[in-house]
């Protein structure tokens, strides 16, 4: 996989459990199609939504294998490696590369470090020096505790197989400096939706974020919208997008509000594993009340 292969629509997956704590294979599967027909082109597992954090490296890889025979083809799989320990960021490309994924998602250390400028640096050098395969950075401020400058996304770019970057910052600023810096040398893809159709318009190749699985635009046609659709379309899409990412950022512990979310429209996404407990009926309501508002239909 290169550079060229990271565009448009890149969903992370959730990881439907049970309510007994197992993955349930058969909805993952439902899942997925639909993300399918929603127009991925490629489909992350264990990311932030498919909660990383309770997956072990043989769920990873046994996900990952379910995803690879799946998908015949159709899309990339992309697979999350972050983790606070070197060693744990191991285990999870042995079971990428033993599971056949295309791509790499991988944070600096995460959770608990605030890494210095050297640590960060040292992190990514030993996961190159681990995997052949290539690697899409993930910039994401508030998982992590800080957030990679563009010089240190440049650098890391130049050093690695590095082919794109999932950019999470909150900060328009750095949005636009890191596009107009290093838009061509690699893919800038979207994290926060209300940043998606700006972006596109700045040279953005496409989006990993939550909330395009519920617009009545097909997350496929975003980048159309972004570079040079008609201003109704562009402001609508625009503003599901924005009520969505803010909902779904509201509700509850992550992802618990985006199950509760996709359960209504009809997809098994089950609840989430433990720590994170499910969606209150308050939470739902919630939900309920801005789909109405956004024309958003569930069951």
């Amino acid at each position: 996989m290169n550079k060229s292969d990271l565009h448009g629509f890149v969903p992370a997956i959730v990881t439907p459990f049970s309510s007994t704590g197992e993955i349930m294979l058969d909805a993952f599967e439902e899942i997925f199609e639909f993300l399918i027909a929603r127009g991925a082109t490629t489909i992350c597992i264990a990311g932030d939504n498919g909660e990383s954090w309770a997956l072990s490296a043989s769920e990873r890889g046994q996900l990952a294998r379910h995803a690879k025979d799946k998908s015949g083809g159709r899309v990339k799989i992309m697979m999350g490696i972050s983790a606070p320990t070197i060693d744990s960021s191991l285990d999870y490309i042995k079971a990428a590369e033993d599971s056949g994924v295309d791509v790499l998602l991988s944070m600096p250390q995460t959770y608990v470090l605030k890494a210095s400028d050297r640590e960060v640096m040292h992190r990514f050098d030993q996961v190159s020096a681990a995997t052949k395969l290539p690697l899409v950075l993930y910039n994401s401020p508030r998982r992590a505790g800080f957030s990679l400058s563009v010089d240190q996304i440049e650098s890391l770019t130049n050093h690695h197989n590095v082919i794109g970057i999932k950019e999470s910052e909150r900060d328009f600023f750095h949005h636009t400096k890191l596009l107009s810096r290093l838009g061509n040398k690699l893919s800038v893809m979207t994290g926060p939706c209300h940043f998606i159709l700006p972006n596109f318009a700045l040279g953005a190749a496409g989006f990993i974020a939550t909330g395009p699985e519920f617009t009545d635009m097909l997350p496929s046609d975003m980048a159309k919208a972004g570079r040079n659709e008609s201003e109704e379309a562009y402001r609508h899409a625009h503003n599901q997008l924005t009520s969505l990412y803010e909902l779904l950022m509201g509700i509850a512990t992550w992802p618990a509000g985006f199950k509760a979310a996709l359960n209504l429209i009809g997809l098994p996404a089950g609840v989430p594993r433990d720590p994170v407990l499910a969606a209150t009926t308050e939470d739902i309501d919630r939900i309920k009340n801005t789909f109405d508002q956004l024309g958003v239909r569930y069951k």
